[in-house]
């Protein structure tokens, strides 16, 4: 399998084709400013500084349909997460993950990886590894923290 051709923006409006990460291991995050998970910004950080030159890349996606926890404009959200967190790993505009105006890059996520009960996406901090091939081989619940994924992104990038 290949990455699928899906048009992602950038918060500064620059947009890009998904399979400019062929060949890579990704971790998309879907992502909220004012969450109670929020800090894991640092750790995901962590991750994209240690592995980025191993072919890893984090892919940020904020959303505001959880609590409306991403209140921020696109062009604030990635200067307050470098501020707060030292965020350098790209940070795309706002999107939906869920309902009839999901991105179409969750669309495919959820349906390669779906959740217990059913395929939404429960909350902020829902994370999705992909390896190399384009195969979303794990979907992680909110509560894992990026520590807690760092070895099996070790092995999918073996």
């Amino acid at each position: 399998m290949t990455l699928p051709n899906i048009a992602l923006t950038l918060s500064t409006g620059e947009q890009y084709p998904l399979e400019t990460y062929a060949g890579q291991v990704l971790l998309v995050v879907n992502t909220a400013t004012q969450c109670g998970f929020t800090p894991q910004l640092e750790g995901l950080e962590t991750l994209y500084q240690t592995y980025r030159d191993q072919g890893f890349a984090v892919l940020g996606f904020p959303c505001n349909q959880f609590g409306s926890q991403e209140p921020l404009a696109n062009e604030d959200i990635a200067p307050a997460c470098q501020l707060n967190y030292g965020v350098t790993f790209p940070l795309h505009q706002k999107c939906e993950v869920n309902g009839t105006q999901t991105h179409p890059l969750f669309q495919w996520l959820k349906q390669e990886q779906g959740g217990i009960l059913t395929d939404d996406i429960k909350w902020n901090f829902t994370k999705f590894l992909i390896d190399r091939q384009g195969n979303v081989i794990k979907r992680y619940a909110p509560t894992t923290t990026p520590e807690q994924i760092r070895k099996e992104i070790e092995e999918v990038l073996k």
